[in-house]
């Protein structure tokens, strides 16, 4: 035993001190994550981070639905979990952030995203802030066909549409303060997505040719995840990624594949009363998304999801 070194806190420390690389390995960020919005794809969110063994604090508004969320998510798992009031949280910051809250509850969309990233993320503490946003910022397309649109593509003229106009103020305040954006693609669940709306009506707009592009809530959940556990986070601060499944389908399609669910089985197709002169829609390309989150969705299509479907 006299031979063997023994490395004493006062060595160590002065260790660290000449070498402090050695050590970022060890340094983990702590996995504490906050969700702001916790409504389908927050819940989904915080139920695939703490099966992750991350302790998460969702952040609401009010606390309407607390008690559904709770139910939701399973429970605190173990005081991992727990919810708190935008309003009460003002003292904390958390090193990694999730801000998911969709535009509608918001006067101003680009200072609710940048009061979050104030106030919330602890910027110095090597973790993440991911703002998830959309990919209807790229606009409806043309008439003249189907376009093809990545990370890079350019962006529409705001002022030709509202909303992307607030998605890009938002984007515009998450890059700027390092963080992450992903743009998602047209969410669904069972009941919930496009195909809910339309079945069952007589009529519906839009061409029946147009392009819709999908992906499932669990599945742009785990694109977040994804991101919040990328081995540097360096690698996506300020960056923007497209999160889709791949597989983009026409609407009359997805109508299609909404009917071999048991749920819709033997409903009636609406009629899509869209003209020649109306946007075919543009089909997203997130291949480099995929390639630099490590990420791939768990429901490979809409169509293959509603197949193996039951009520």
């Amino acid at each position: 035993m006299k031979n063997r070194l023994l490395l004493t806190p006062i060595l160590a420390w002065g260790l660290v001190l000449a070498c402090p690389t050695l050590f970022t390995a060890a340094m983990a960020v702590p996995r504490e994550c906050a969700v702001v919005g916790v409504g389908v794809l927050g819940s989904s969110l915080c139920q695939q981070l703490l099966d992750n063994d991350w302790k998460v604090i969702g952040i609401t508004k009010t606390t309407n639905r607390h008690d559904d969320i709770m139910k939701q998510v399973g429970g605190d798992h173990g005081g991992k979990f727990s919810l708190e009031l935008a309003d009460d949280n003002l003292d904390k910051k958390y090193p990694y952030c999730v801000f998911c809250a969709p535009p509608s509850g918001f006067d101003d969309y680009p200072a609710a995203v940048e009061d979050a990233m104030t106030k919330l993320w602890d910027q110095e503490s090597g973790g993440v802030f991911v703002f998830t946003s959309s990919g209807g910022i790229y606009g409806p397309g043309d008439s003249s066909g189907i376009s093809t649109v990545n990370e890079s593509s350019p962006l529409p003229d705001p002022s030709d549409n509202p909303r992307s106009a607030r998605l890009m103020g938002a984007e515009d305040k998450v890059r700027a303060g390092g963080g992450t954006i992903l743009r998602l693609a047209g969410l669904y669940t069972l009941d919930r997505g496009a195909h809910n709306f339309w079945m069952g009506k007589e009529e519906v707009g839009g061409r029946a040719d147009g392009i819709i592009n999908l992906l499932h809530y669990d599945d742009a959940a785990g694109s977040v995840v994804a991101a919040l556990q990328v081995e540097d986070p360096t690698t996506i601060k300020g960056q923007t990624y497209l999160v889709s499944d791949g597989q983009p389908l026409t609407r009359q399609q997805i109508c299609e594949s909404t009917i071999k669910s048991d749920k819709y089985s033997g409903m009636k197709i609406p009629k899509f009363t869209g003209q020649d002169s109306d946007p075919m829609g543009k089909i997203y390309d997130g291949s480099a998304t995929e390639s630099a989150l490590n990420w791939r969705p768990r429901y490979p299509s809409f169509d293959e999801f509603m197949a193996a479907s039951k009520k």
